[in-house]
C-alpha cells in the first residue's frame, strides 16, 4: 500500500510548508508546523477561502451607498447582549470559546431557549448525546419546548438540515468535533477546522443565519485551531474566570457590529447563569474598618465603568532580589512605577517585596489603575489606610505627571452613584461642573497626589 502523501500546516496562519521546520515560513512562528494529509480526490485544496455568494457585484461609489443600521434581536439575557453589542445580528457568526466547564454550553441552552419562543432555533451539538443536553435543560429549568435539536458532527448534513429547517439562529456546539467528507484529516485538525468553519460562514451569510460556535482552548487560553479561525467569523467573545468561583466574565474581543473590549459579568446558580446588575460589588471587599493598602480604582471596560479594588503589600525582603508580583495587571508596568515612585516621590522599595492584587479576578490592561497602584502601595509601606469613601484613577508617566483617562466623567458619575465621597485624579479629568456629593481633588504630579491623600480628612 501506498505511503500517503503529507505536508506540513502552520497551526497560526494556516500556511503550507512541504517539509517540517522549526520556524514557519509565512509568519516566522516557532513550532507551529505540523503534519497533515494531501487532501485528494479532486476536492480542490483551497475551497474555504472565501468564495463569491452572487453574480459581480459593480463597483459604486461609497457616497452612493446608503448605509443602514443593522437590525438587532435581544436573547433574552441582557449581559449577554451587552457583550454582543446590543444582540445577534441575521446572518452573523460569533464564536465562543473558554476554558472546559466553564459555562459555555449553559449559557448558549438559556439563550436558545428565550430565542425559541420567537425565532425558529437549532441546537447542533458534536459533543453530547440529546439526553444530556435534555438533562441539562430539565436542570436549568429553561423552557425549551420549541427548541430544535440534532446530535451530528458531520459537516454536510448539518448544511442540510439548516437548508432544510431554515432556522434564523444556529448554535454548533463544537466547531473542533465537526468534520467534511471532503478531506481526509481527522476532525480538530487545521484544515477541518478552517474548512468547516468557512463553509457555516458562508451558509450563515447566503441564508441569513445566527450562527454561534462554540470553540475549544489550548492550555494557553487562546482558542484552538488555525489563527484564521477568528478572521472568518463576525463576533469573538471569550469567557473568564476561575471554574472554582461563581462568577464568570465574558469578554468581546472582536464584533464587527460593536464594541469591542466589552464586559458581561454572570453569577453560576442552580439555574443557570444569571446576569449580574451590579458587578462592581463583586469586585470591592467588604471591611468594616479601612484597612492599609487597599485603594479603589474606576475602571473601563468598553462602555461600563467598573470600581476595582487594588490592593497591595510590601514587606521586607528576605532574599538578596526582592519578589514583584502582580496579579490581575501587568508586571512589567509594576516594576515601571516602583521606579517613578522612588524617583520622583523619593519613596524607595528595593528592598521590600511588592505583591498586588486586583479582586476579584478581574484584570486591568489599561495604565488608568497606575494611580490606585502607587496610592496603595504607599498606604501598605506606611501601614495607613487611605481614607474611606477614596476612589482615584489615573496614569503616571515616567516623568511623574498624571496623564488624563479617557471618559473621565462617566468614572465619576459611576463612583458617585455607588457612595464614593472623594475621588483624586488627573487635572484633565477634572469636570466643569461639580459633581453632586462627589468632592473631586485634581493632582497633575505624583508627589502631590501622594500628598494630597495623606492631607484629606475621613
Amino acid at each position: 500500500m501506498a505511503k500517503a502523501k503529507t505536508n506540513y500546516t502552520c497551526t497560526e496562519c494556516g500556511g503550507v510548508s512541504n517539509k517540517w521546520a522549526g520556524q514557519c515560513p509565512a509568519c516566522g512562528q516557532w513550532n507551529t508546523l505540523v503534519e497533515t494529509l494531501i487532501e485528494t480526490g479532486g476536492v480542490n485544496r483551497y475551497s474555504s477561502q472565501p468564495q463569491s455568494l452572487a453574480q459581480t457585484a459593480p463597483v459604486l461609489s461609497l457616497s452612493d451607498i446608503e448605509a443602514i443600521d443593522v437590525p438587532r434581536f435581544t436573547t433574552g439575557i441582557d449581559e449577554f447582549d451587552r457583550v454582543l453589542g446590543g444582540g445577534l445580528v441575521p446572518g452573523g457568526v460569533a464564536l465562543i470559546g473558554g476554558d472546559p466547564g466553564i459555562g459555555k454550553s449553559t449559557l448558549l441552552l438559556q439563550a436558545l431557549a428565550n430565542i425559541s419562543k420567537v425565532k425558529k432555533t437549532l441546537y447542533v451539538s458534536g459533543e453530547e448525546s440529546g439526553s444530556q443536553i435534555a438533562m441539562r435543560a430539565k436542570r436549568l429549568a429553561v423552557d425549551a419546548g420549541e427548541l430544535k435539536l440534532q446530535a451530528e458532527i458531520q459537516l454536510e448534513k448539518i448544511l442540510a438540515t439548516l437548508a432544510e429547517q431554515k432556522p434564523e439562529v444556529a448554535v454548533i456546539d463544537s466547531i473542533q468535533t465537526i468534520y467534511s467528507d471532503a478531506l481526509t484529516s481527522a476532525p480538530g485538525s487545521v484544515a477541518q477546522v478552517r474548512e468547516c468553519a468557512a463553509q457555516l460562514t458562508r451558509a450563515a451569510k447566503m441564508s441569513d443565519i445566527t450562527i454561534i460556535m462554540v470553540g475549544h482552548v489550548t492550555k494557553e487560553g487562546a482558542l484552538a485551531g488555525p489563527r484564521v479561525l477568528e478572521h472568518i467569523v463576525d463576533t469573538v467573545l471569550y469567557f473568564e474566570g476561575d471554574t472554582h468561583s461563581s462568577f464568570r466574565l465574558v469578554r468581546a474581543f472582536k464584533n464587527r457590529f460593536g464594541a469591542v473590549n466589552e464586559l458581561g459579568v454572570f453569577a453560576m446558580t442552580e439555574k443557570g447563569l444569571k446576569g449580574v446588575s451590579n458587578p462592581s460589588a463583586l469586585f470591592l471587599s467588604q471591611h468594616d474598618n479601612q484597612v492599609p493598602g487597599s485603594c479603589v480604582m474606576v475602571t473601563q471596560e468598553g462602555t461600563r465603568p467598573l470600581l476595582v479594588e487594588i490592593q497591595a503589600l510590601v514587606d521586607s525582603s528576605h532574599v538578596p532580589n526582592a519578589r514583584r508580583l502582580s496579579v490581575g495587571l501587568e508586571q512589567n508596568r509594576l516594576a515601571m512605577l516602583l521606579a517613578v515612585l522612588h524617583r520622583h516621590a523619593g519613596i524607595a522599595a528595593f528592598d521590600q517585596d511588592v505583591f498586588i492584587n486586583a479582586v476579584g479576578g478581574v484584570k486591568i490592561t489599561e495604565p488608568a489603575a497606575d494611580l490606585a497602584v502607587l496610592l496603595a502601595i504607599n498606604s501598605s509601606m506606611r501601614n495607613k489606610p487611605l481614607p474611606r469613601g477614596l476612589v482615584v484613577f489615573g496614569e503616571v508617566g515616567l516623568a511623574g505627571e498624571i496623564r488624563p483617562a479617557p471618559r473621565g466623567q462617566e468614572r465619576l458619575r459611576e463612583a458617585a452613584k455607588l457612595g464614593f465621597s472623594i475621588a483624586v485624579v488627573p487635572k484633565a479629568n477634572a469636570p466643569k461642573q461639580e459633581i453632586e456629593g462627589l468632592r473631586v481633588i485634581p493632582v497633575e504630579r505624583i508627589d502631590d497626589a501622594l500628598q494630597k491623600a495623606r492631607d484629606i480628612d475621613d
